[in-house]
């Protein structure tokens, strides 16, 4: 299934196509949109998963795109994960692969010459030994994910819970009820200190990578009474297109959706069980006394 999505080299001029058509910047999931527009990618093909992680392949082969471009000095990203196109690159509609895959060799293979490594350029990008993810995957996130996807359900849903206060919300209590398509939690959100809104949230923690349904949704929906007026559905996983397309259908309840890397994101913003110091230090110990 895998060889439908297409190659990481086959979607570097399309990331950067879809930057310029968000005005020269935008952000990861803003460019993903972007892409699949442009390239008509059926639903079958953005649903294949990454392994068991929580991103799809499609997603994973992009941010090696992004990071092949950065490395070529096209693309830049801030901190607060914006991609933009560099100043010097802003009148450029494509690049050549090929001067891009020379490029970046070129750089790995200074960067090692005093192992006297030797490395072969190639038409396509694959992530060598010495380079085993993206610039923006970090190994503490895959550590940490492996330890959300093994943790004991209730436990996951207190660990939303504590992340839903942080966030502004009130009044969060987990309902200690299982069963799918029901509400795993309630509590408030105030805006502006004027506005409040009951809320309802629905926490899916697996094991492997299946993408949340619409079919979910729909259930999750369901089991919201008159009195929510917001739901958040939060996962380990990711959203299958269709999920996504539910979750914000304009004739029906809209509900919020968080998968498995913003919850990550989250996480490491309000450093709940991850301590920032020049990387993020997983704190196991919190994750398995919840």
């Amino acid at each position: 299934m895998k060889d439908l999505v297409p190659s990481y080299n086959d979607l570097i001029n399309p990331t950067l196509k879809a930057l310029q058509a968000l005005d020269g910047s935008g952000k990861i999931d803003e460019i993903y949109t972007e892409v699949v527009k442009l390239l008509t990618l059926p639903d079958a093909v953005l649903d294949i998963p990454h392994g068991n992680g929580s991103r799809s392949e499609l997603e994973y082969r992009l941010a090696w795109a992004r990071t092949y471009l950065k490395r070529y000095g096209v693309i830049e990203n801030s901190a607060r994960g914006v991609w933009s196109i560099t100043a010097e690159h802003a009148k450029t509609k494509e690049v050549d692969i090929k001067d891009v895959l020379k490029a970046v060799q070129d750089v790995r293979r200074k960067n090692i010459e005093d192992k006297k490594s030797k490395i072969e350029i190639s038409e396509s990008i694959v992530p060598t030994t010495d380079e085993l993810m993206p610039d923006e995957i970090q190994p503490w996130r895959e550590e940490l994910y492996n330890i959300l996807t093994n943790m004991d359900a209730f436990a996951f849903e207190r660990l939303s819970q504590r992340l839903l206060r942080e966030c502004g919300f009130s009044q969060v209590e987990v309902t200690k009820k299982s069963g799918d398509g029901g509400i795993d939690g309630t509590g408030k959100l105030k805006i502006n200190g004027i506005f409040s809104f009951n809320i309802a949230f629905q926490c899916k923690r697996y094991k492997d990578s299946i993408p949340i349904s619409a079919a979910a949704i729909r259930d999750f929906r369901g089991s919201l009474t008159t009195d929510i007026e917001k739901g958040v559905f939060i996962t380990t996983s990711t959203f299958s297109r269709a999920a996504k397309e539910e979750a914000a259908n304009p004739g029906k309840q809209q509900i919020d959706l968080m998968d498995g890397e913003e919850f990550i994101n989250k996480l490491a913003e309000f450093e709940i069980g991850v301590k920032e110091i020049k990387d993020y230090e997983v704190d196991e110990n919190y994750f398995m006394n919840l």
